[in-house]
């Protein structure tokens, strides 16, 4: 139950955030006795406030399959021993009918409670239930979230159908007759033509009742940001300036406000702190940065930190959207039982391809490894490799062999944007639109280094792109005269992470598009992210290699002795997609 103090705003919206729903209609309309009458429903804003957090709740159970999906079917992830059939299916490309993957029916679940909770919308706002602003936001978030849902239906299933009206019974769709699917790029057109209609881009502005700090929970960040959506839709669609000026738009966040924390750190990718550490950043105790053992490495410093620490204001500068999973509500966090050998039943694990990346790398004092990897990606535990990403608040890692801090004590992170994939994506569409050096400065080392001056003190003219919306930036950081520009903290995202600067190599823009889906992998590993960015950029290229190697790869390398058969099967950009197979009981 949500419970409303005098004000009427939410004093325990993470119960409601963390309820277990069968729908966002079964949450509003039970009560102990009897159901609610339709008068008793979508009264006013603190209904409709209600309807939001109800279907964030019921969004909260994809949160498994989200992960699966988007990790297992791409390169970076594999089945343990421990997985059965199902898993391994997803692993080979080759997914049966009885796979319950193969079943999109929970994604138009949620889909379709947005669409009943808009169309209850559209209604109080007719009759001045919602004002203009109640409306417009509520509105939009919903309508976010739904073009996200019929993305991700989009990059798995390839056809689908595209329902925008809430229907009475679900297993309808099933019926060809009754909803024909669309192809994917058709899809992409609808879900950019309604997602560019929305009338509210923001964040949910701070007045508003569904903004509230309750309980270490900071709600802003429960709901989907639109601009990060906006500009993965165009960037999909191929729309590079329009995708690049939705994420710009995203990172200059910060920009005006007068905390100057907020204004140079957030989603900024940089704000180093040497002598402290009190940052984001893969780095050293000082005075030890050639010793390995020195790496900073703990729950509230450095680059783990980012999903490990408290949800305080330097998490704030990282994190753009991320729902948590409470020990003492449903649904239960799934991904210490997907990842964990401790307490959790270890069904995926890191890919030999994605750890032979890491390897790959060069850190900046000459140590031979990406720490992003081996040491905070995943570790080593009981002679098993195991993605820790998700288990750094339920797994003791001051043990020599981590164990559970306490087995009832579940709390965690659904992980779904950041500054770092934020960055990685503008890069993707500056590079595209012929911004290559641009592009190249946020994989690297940032737009202060890229654009100085080595030995120039007056940094009048440089330390800048003096390029317009949305490739504009000034890092300016000088003393004489003083200047400190709202980017001056920038690092990019590899000089974040402490690793070698990544030359470009032949035709800049291809060399950058691959290094940027490359540090996607070392960086974004097991947040949900490969499968869509292997797709995005095959399909663009119109190229089935780009994603078929990478998969053959993964496949080869582990021995797998299928490794030749898949590839030749994703060549056909057709056998990419999971069959569409409806089932009204899982």
């Amino acid at each position: 139950m949500i419970v409303k103090n005098i004000k009427g705003k939410f004093s325990l919206v993470v119960l409601a955030i963390m309820a277990s729903l069968t729908s966002c209609q079964d949450f509003i309309e039970v009560e102990p006795q009897d159901k609610l009458n339709k008068d008793q429903v979508y009264r006013d804003v603190f209904d409709a406030d209600a309807a939001v957090v109800g279907v964030y709740g019921k969004l909260m159970g994809l949160a498994e399959k989200y992960v699966v999906l988007n990790e297992l079917r791409a390169d970076l992830a594999s089945p343990t021993e421990n997985a059965d059939l199902t898993f391994q299916e997803l692993h080979e490309h080759s997914v049966s009918a009885n796979n319950p993957y193969a079943n999109p029916k929970d994604f138009y679940e949620v889909i379709n409670i947005c669409n009943d909770i808009l169309k209850n919308f559209e209604l109080m706002r007719a009759d001045f239930r919602l004002d203009t602003d109640e409306f417009n936001e509520r509105y939009s978030d919903i309508g976010t979230l739904r073009s996200w849902l019929y993305l991700q239906l989009g990059m798995h299933y390839g056809s689908v159908p595209y329902i925008t009206e809430p229907i009475e019974d679900i297993d309808d769709i099933a019926d060809p007759n009754e909803f024909n699917k669309i192809p994917f790029e058709q899809l992409i057109d609808e879900l950019v033509a309604f997602t560019e209609s929305l009338p509210y881009t923001d964040a949910y502005s701070g007045d508003s009742s569904l903004v509230i700090n309750v309980d270490g929970y900071n709600t802003p960040k429960f709901f989907i940001n639109k601009g990060c959506l906006l500009g993965d839709l165009q960037l999909w669609k191929g729309n590079y300036l329009e995708a690049a000026s939705h994420y710009k738009n995203v990172m200059e966040t910060g920009t005006g406000s007068g905390n100057i924390g907020v204004l140079f750190d957030t989603y900024r990718v940089g704000s180093r702190n040497v002598s402290t550490n009190d940052d984001l950043a893969v780095g050293y105790l000082r005075f030890r940065e050639q010793d390995a053992t020195g790496l900073v490495n703990n729950n509230t410093q450095g680059w783990r930190s980012i999903f490990a620490r408290e949800k305080d204001a330097r998490w704030n500068t990282e994190w753009i959207w991320s729902l948590p999973f409470d020990s003492n509500f449903a649904p239960k966090n799934p991904f210490i039982d997907l990842f964990s050998n401790q307490g959790g039943s270890y069904l995926l694990k890191p890919s030999q391809r994605a750890i032979d990346l890491w390897k790959d790398q060069d850190q900046r004092n000459g140590i031979p490894y990406d720490a992003r990897g081996q040491k905070f990606s995943y570790n080593i535990i009981n002679d098993q490799e195991v993605i820790v990403k998700y288990l750094y608040n339920y797994l003791n890692f001051n043990n020599i062999i981590p164990t559970p801090i306490d087995e009832f004590q579940t709390d965690g992170d659904w992980f779904l944007y950041r500054a770092a994939k934020l960055h990685l994506r503008y890069a993707e569409a500056a590079n595209r639109d012929g911004k290559h050096r641009l592009a190249n400065a946020l994989l690297n080392n940032g737009i202060q280094s890229e654009y100085g001056v080595p030995g120039e003190d007056d940094v009048t003219n440089i330390e800048q792109t003096n390029l317009p919306f949305p490739y504009n930036f000034d890092a300016r950081q000088g003393d004489f005269p003083y200047y400190r520009g709202d980017w001056h903290r920038n690092e990019g995202v590899r000089g974040r992470a402490y690793v070698e600067y990544k030359q470009v190599v032949g035709d800049s823009l291809i060399s950058i598009e691959d290094d940027l889906i490359e540090e996607s992998a070392l960086e974004l590993a097991y947040e949900g992210n490969r499968w869509g960015d292997l797709v995005r950029v095959a399909l663009r290229r119109n190229d089935p290699a780009f994603l078929a190697d990478k998969i053959y790869e993964k496949l080869s390398k582990e021995g797998n002795a299928k490794a030749d058969e898949v590839r030749s099967r994703l060549m056909n950009k057709e056998n990419w997609y999971l069959p569409f197979i409806w089932k009204e009981e899982e």
